[in-house]
Parts: structure tokens; sequence; C-alpha cells
């Protein structure tokens, strides 16, 4: 009964040791088997791993077999696939090029500063060509380029001159302002006449010139005023220095100059002069260009006579010294 009792309760405890070892070994061979797939992956890693020259060898040797195959092939064939080259590997040696020079950013002001000389640049080229404009205008209406403008500027300032030795000056402006009247409101209401009979909306005949703006503008007399004093400015000093005999010899031309002007006042006045020089400035330019020639001659000559005379009274004038030209 004792021993029997003794078998039951060593029983379990054997059980129990055999369980546990059969756990331990299963671990085990788990993890030799867990070691053992480690292992194959990494020497499997290891195999894929090729280095630059292998790489190298496989990508040459492909290209001797495409070039054994395409000797092969007839010669209306082609391969049908061409590896590009392998592009050779840069040489320490070789010098890098050298970075373009990139141009330095221009500030607010260099622009500026641009800008203004370009429209300083501009308004000197629009003052140079209207007054190179202007100067050829002038020198077309002087030498009669367009006839009919000449004409009328010719013909309109002598006619006024003629009106101004015949009647007062104030005379002369009412005259010439009733015949623009008179002028001007006969063509209206003719104009008026002929749009009510041909029932047209024609307008204002000189709306055209009643819209142009006229006025002068500032600019304009700043530029005349400042030419115009820099004329006087000169003529008062030129008096100045006559008067005041700074130069011996330009004083008594001077004087014999204004002794012949008293001759000339005594047989004309003031508009006769004014239209003798009129007649002159629209004459005178035609008859040089077609007589250049016989002008300059006779003026050369002339010219040498006087400079011998007044170098004649100009040595016998004590303290007189000539000019050196």
């Amino acid at each position: 009964m004792d021993d029997q009792m003794d078998i039951s309760s060593t029983t379990p405890s054997y059980g129990f040791q055999h369980e546990e070892e059969e756990l331990y070994r299963a671990d085990k061979h788990k993890n030799s088997l867990m070691d053992e797939g480690t292992d194959f992956l990494e020497r499997e890693a290891d195999a894929n791993i090729l280095d630059d020259d292998d790489i190298l060898d496989l990508v040459g040797g492909a290209k001797d077999a495409l070039e054994r195959h395409s000797s092969t092939l007839p010669r209306t064939e082609e391969p049908l696939l061409n590896l590009p080259e392998p592009e050779p590997e840069p040489s320490s040696t070789s010098k890098p090029e050298p970075e373009a020079v990139k141009p330095a950013p221009s500030s607010a002001f260099g622009d500026a500063t641009t800008k203004t000389t370009k429209s300083e640049e501009k308004d000197e080229k629009t003052r140079v060509t209207s007054k190179s404009n202007s100067c050829c205008s002038l020198v077309d209406l002087l030498y009669w380029r367009d006839l009919q403008r000449t004409g009328v500027v010719f013909g309109a300032s002598l006619f006024l001159l003629l009106s101004l030795s015949v009647c007062s000056i104030i005379s002369v402006i009412s005259y010439v302002a009733l015949a623009l009247l008179s002028v001007t409101i006969s063509f209206r209401i003719y104009k008026g006449i002929l749009q009510a009979v041909q029932k047209s909306e024609d307008g204002h005949p000189f709306k055209m010139y009643l819209d142009k703006d006229i006025g002068i503008s500032s600019e304009l007399v700043h530029k005349y005023s400042d030419t115009t004093l820099a004329h006087i400015n000169c003529v008062i000093k030129e008096l100045r220095r006559l008067f005041l005999v700074e130069d011996l010899v330009d004083s008594l031309k001077f004087a014999v100059l204004m002794w012949i002007l008293t001759y000339v006042g005594a047989l004309f006045n003031g508009l006769t002069l004014l239209i003798l020089g009129l007649i002159g400035t629209f004459s005178w330019p035609v008859i040089y260009e077609k007589h250049q020639a016989q002008i300059d001659h006779y003026y050369g000559l002339v010219n040498k006579q006087i400079k011998d005379v007044l170098g004649k009274i100009q040595a016998k004038i004590p303290g007189a010294k000539p000019k050196t030209e």
C-alpha cells in the first residue's frame, strides 16, 4: 500500500521534467534554425554585392558577346542593341573650367543715373533737332526753295512795311483787323447757307483751328528770352568797350560809321531802311548763289584795299597797335 503511494507520488514529477526537456529542445532547435536562416541571408547578400571591377568585367563581356553576334549577322541586318561606350572617368589632373564672371547687380541709384543720363541725351537731341530744323526752314525760306511760302511771307511783310510808311501804326492795325474779319465772317455765312441748302451737318468751318492749341509754352519763352538776354549783354559790353576807347582803332571805326549814318538818316527814315533791308534779305542770297565766284573775287579786292588803308592810318596814329590776326 505504501509502495503504490510512493509510485503515484513520483510519477507526476517525472512527467513534468520530461515536458521541460521537450520545450528546451524545441527552443534550441528553433534558435538554431533562425541562426542558420540569418547566416544564409548574409551569405546571399555577400554574394549579390559586386564591386566596380566586377561590373566593368560584366559590361565588357556582354559587349564582346554582342560584337561577335553582330559579326555573324548578314550586312543588311543590324544588331538589336548597341550599348553605349562607358564614359571615361574624369582624371584628377584635369583643370576645372573657370566660372563665368557674372556682372555685378546694378543698384537703384545706378539705374536712376542711367535713366537721367538717357533723358538728358534725349532732350539734348530734341533741342539740336529742333534748332537744325528751324535753321533749315529759315534757309529754305530765304533761298526761295518753296515759292508759295516765301512769296506769302515776303509779300505780307513788304505790304505791312509799306502801309506803315504811309499810315500810322494804329490805322494799319485797324485796317488789317477789318480785312481779316470781313474775310472770316463772309466765309462763315457762306458755309452756313451752304449747309442749310444741302441739309448737311459739317459743323463750324473753323472748328479745326478753334480746337488747336495756340498757347505759347513757358519753355519757348524762356528759350528766346535767354537768347535775347545774351545778345543784349553782348551789345552792352561792346558799346562800353567802344565808348570808353579800349581800342583806339575800333573806336575810330565806330565814329566813322556813325558819321556815315548821319547822311543815311538824312536821306531815309527808319521804315525805308527796313524795307530796303527786307528786300535785300530775300534777294541777296539768291543773287549770291548764282554769281558766287564773281562776288567773292570783287569782295576780296575791296577787302584788301580797305585793310591797306586802315593799316596806313593805324601806322600814322601814335599809340595805336595793329591787331594780331
